[in-house]
């Protein structure tokens, strides 16, 4: 039996939209909310024990909202209870109906989503906290410019479709009952749902759902325009009523003499759709003609043929608008014949033929396909259609340009493929599931990502590599100074961060080592009393020619990236200006530098050897190495000297320039007492002496109550860390400190 619920008076909270208020200038009188009229409708498609289930859901949410009153001061458990109702005209099946009754529960009486599992289901708890999670998406920061990208957000963040057909019920219940709500808070709320929910419900099909959201929204935006055009729209009613009188039975007379059994309707555009034409096409209101149509439903689709041969014969066709979406569907699965005809008096009148079916998919769209799913196929199968459907969303008439941008970076399905996520600006960026942070740095411009140093996702600093998820807020930290780092290749997920990645990655190498090659082939030539501007330009072309190289520039490069030896290509210059036919050596004009200069930021064409993390003031040698470039150690590195006792050949001289042009890794060891706050003091005296702390490690054994912290920090040269070095013995609890060359063992990240 339906169940009833006698409600009183009480103390509401006041968190939801329309929600639980005290509402005190309303009186509260006990009132009867019936179940009845759910479960007359129920009852034509569910099961018996799904009834079951629906009535245990209704009186879990009644319990719930015991006390809690709408603005309009009946009682809460009215509007799930109505948005349930709507469900079920779209004929849904028993979960979301379920989901519907208790789908504020989660945001206005703290019942866990975990509870709710426990009582009715996992899958019923899924719907439930899919609608709260659309519920606290926060619509008022959307500027009209952003509209539709909070329409593929919504879209993207529920997962099942059956989310979004509970929140669209809800918003249409909210929007029927809108005149209760402050002026300020209604005008906000008919605007939201006019950019958001009406479109949506537009490009899931649900054209019926879409019509009363549009014309309610315009109702409550612009009430003056709504009662002008409604009261031009009622004169023009009375005016043609007999003109359309006559039509409607002239056309039941001719089909009924094709023997074509059909459902014959008036219709008339809505207020808002009439506005929007006059608005977009700058007409008045006498210009609108087609304020009138008539839709005839049939029952075969071969009989909608026959009703268009009948009604040519009828009326003249205009020519030109005969569309065949029964034999080309819509993109979103609507189907009909669209023909406008010549009515009495040149009045045109635009009809729609279709089949019950087509009519039930061309009113509730998605929703749908619970209604027909019974009607020879299954359920799944009609889902799984429903899937393919919902991947390529298309607008269904007026907004084809909006709705291609939208196929394009949405492409959604109940498993959407993409996230949308905030920028600082509260700007919409749409980027591919799995997407990183550094993929959303290089989506705004490529740029910022080549600059990007660290992010803040939901104001919280986290990795370069974190994935998004929708509705994140994401800023992005950058440096002038910054580079890209070969690593990022192995995390980031778009195809342009990728390709900017690789072109910065090769174009700044290539550019790099020219430079670096030009330098040490200048040394080497200076050796033999040469220099690269006394060479002639046919030298050039022999040795191209024997090389393979494109250009001079190429055999720079390979010298600067370490795949040939500056002394061997200046051996072989040498040898061939001596063979040249105008040559005699000639010994080098001006003095060369002794040593190629080094300043630090000579990007990837010089490395930076970890076993002795070299510094400004060391004495320093270079290592060229097949592939790496030149790789920098002190003259007293073990390493150094070991692979210099293999192959000389590959050494050549460097020093620091005056100036070099930026911080360099040094590590340093301190041996400190164990006592509070040690840590904090140590790395408060390194900092205020202007260096920067990039890892800190510290033994886990403990000798006399001693420890050594093991620091990897930045400075500038041996000056500065001295300086370092000094404020730290300053402290009392260190006992020593020294520079180190033994690397610093650091957990995986």
């Amino acid at each position: 039996m339906p169940r009833a619920s006698i409600r009183t008076a009480g103390e509401p909270s006041a968190r939801h939209l329309f929600g639980p208020t005290a509402a005190p200038e309303l009186p509260r009188k006990a009132a009867v909310v019936s179940l009845a009229p759910l479960t007359k409708i129920l009852s034509a498609y569910l099961k018996k024990s799904e009834i079951e289930a629906v009535e245990a859901a209704f009186q879990f949410s009644d319990q719930a909202h015991l006390s809690q009153y709408r603005q309009s001061g009946e009682p809460y458990i009215t509007h799930p209870l109505a948005v349930a109702e709507i469900c079920a005209h779209w004929h849904l099946d028993a979960q979301p109906i379920m989901a519907a009754l208790l789908h504020d529960v989660i945001e206005d009486q703290d019942v866990t989503k975990e509870e709710l599992a426990g009582r009715f289901g996992a899958k019923v708890a899924e719907l439930v906290d899919g609608v709260s999670k659309l519920d606290k998406v926060e619509l008022r920061r959307c500027k009209d410019a952003q509209a539709e990208n909070f329409r593929k957000m919504m879209l993207a963040m529920a997962r099942d479709v059956r989310v979004m057909l509970v929140k669209l019920a809800d918003r249409l219940h909210n929007m029927r009952t809108l005149g209760a709500v402050p002026e300020a808070k209604r005008l906000r709320v008919a605007r939201e749902t006019l950019d958001i929910y009406a479109p949506i419900a537009h490009r899931l099909g649900l054209n019926a759902a879409y019509l009363e959201l549009q014309d309610a929204s315009f109702a409550h935006l612009y009430p003056y325009r709504y009662a002008t055009l409604e009261k031009a729209v009622r004169a023009a009613r009375g005016n043609r009523c007999e003109v359309i009188r006559k039509v409607l039975e002239a056309v039941k007379q001719a089909l009924s003499s094709a023997q074509i059994d059909c459902e014959v309707t008036g219709r008339e555009k809505t207020i808002y759709s009439i506005y929007k034409k006059m608005r977009d096409k700058q007409r008045s209101f006498s210009q609108v003609l087609d304020v009138y149509g008539v839709r005839i439903v049939v029952k075969a689709p071969l009989e909608c043929y026959l009703c268009m041969g009948a009604l040519h014969a009828l009326y003249k066709p205009v020519p030109g608008k005969i569309k065949d979406y029964i034999a080309v569907p819509k993109i979103n699965g609507y189907q009909s014949l669209h023909t406008t005809l010549v009515g009495p008096f040149g009045m045109p009148i635009e009809f729609q033929l279709r089949t019950r079916k087509m009519h039930a998919i061309a009113e509730a769209g998605v929703a749908a396909h619970w209604i027909y799913k019974g009607d020879g196929e299954r359920l799944s199968d009609m889902q799984q259609r429903a899937h393919l459907w919902l991947k390529s969303l298309l607008d269904i008439q007026l907004e084809a340009g909006d709705a291609s941008e939208f196929l394009e970076h949405v492409k959604i399905d109940l498993f959407p493929d993409a996230v949308y996520v905030f920028t600082a600006n509260a700007e919409i960026i749409s980027l591919p599931r799995g997407a990183t942070a550094l993929d959303f740095a290089y989506s705004v411009h490529s740029e910022l990502g080549n600059q990007c140093v660290a992010v803040k996702i939901n104001h919280e600093k986290l990795p370069l590599r974190t994935e998004l998820q929708s509705g994140d807020i994401v800023e992005v930290i950058r440096a002038p100074e910054a580079k890209p780092n070969p690593t990022w290749l192995s995390f980031v997920r778009t195809r342009k961060a990728r390709t900017a990645i690789r072109h910065y990655l090769k174009t700044m190498r290539f550019d790099e080592s020219i430079q670096l090659g030009q330098s040490l082939v200048n040394q080497a030539l200076e050796r033999h009393h040469l220099s690269l501007a006394q060479l002639p330009p046919n030298i050039w072309k022999k040795l191209l020619a024997e090389t393979g190289h494109r250009d001079v520039k190429e055999i720079f490069a390979d010298i600067g990236l370490g795949r040939g030896a500056a002394a061997v290509f200046a051996t072989r210059l040498k040898c061939l200006l001596s063979n040249h036919a105008q040559g005699d050596e000639q010994a080098a004009g001006g003095q060369m530098p002794d040593r190629v200069p080094i300043s630090g930021t000579e990007g990837m064409s010089v490395q930076w050897s970890k076993c002795c993390s070299p510094i400004p003031g060391d004495e320093i040698i270079g290592c060229i190495g097949a592939g790496l470039g030149m790789a920098i150690h002190t003259t007293d590195c073990r390493v150094a000297q070991q692979i210099h006792r293999r192959d000389p050949n590959q050494w050549i001289d460097v020093s620091w320039t005056p100036a070099p042009g930026r911080l360099f890794d040094v590590r340093v060891n301190a041996l400190v007492h164990q006592s509070k706050g040690i840590l904090a003091r140590i790395t408060a005296d390194i900092t205020s002496a202007g260096a920067n702390i990039t890892h800190i490690s510290m033994d886990e054994d403990f000798v006399h109550e001693s420890a050594v912290l093991r620091l990897l920090i930045q400075v500038q040269d041996r000056a500065h860390l001295a300086r370092v070095m000094r404020r730290a013995r300053n402290n009392p609890d260190v006992i020593r400190i020294q520079r180190t060359k033994q690397a610093i063992r650091t957990q995986a990240a």
